[in-house]
């Protein structure tokens, strides 16, 4: 069973990964990294506080949103 997703999370999960890209192809330094751990942390909050609205088991929200997130990124072809 698939589950239905706000939009809202996958955008947040979106921009966890695109600011882990992004943090990831620099030198490590705790300001570089800071954009991605603070949107990790926004996305985490955000799916606990879906799962508790609906009832689902936080992890599968978690992984829903990760799977629809990263299809949606995967190249064509």
């Amino acid at each position: 069973m698939a589950i239905e997703l706000p939009e809202h999370l996958v955008q947040l999960q979106r921009e966890a990964n695109m600011a882990r890209q992004q943090a990831t192809t620099r030198e490590y330094s705790a300001e570089g990294w800071k954009p991605w751990l603070d949107a990790v942390e926004a996305v985490h909050a955000a799916v606990s506080a879906y799962a508790k609205e609906t009832g689902m088991p936080r992890n599968e929200v978690e992984q829903a949103v990760k799977a629809t997130a990263r299809a949606e990124a995967a190249p064509e072809g």
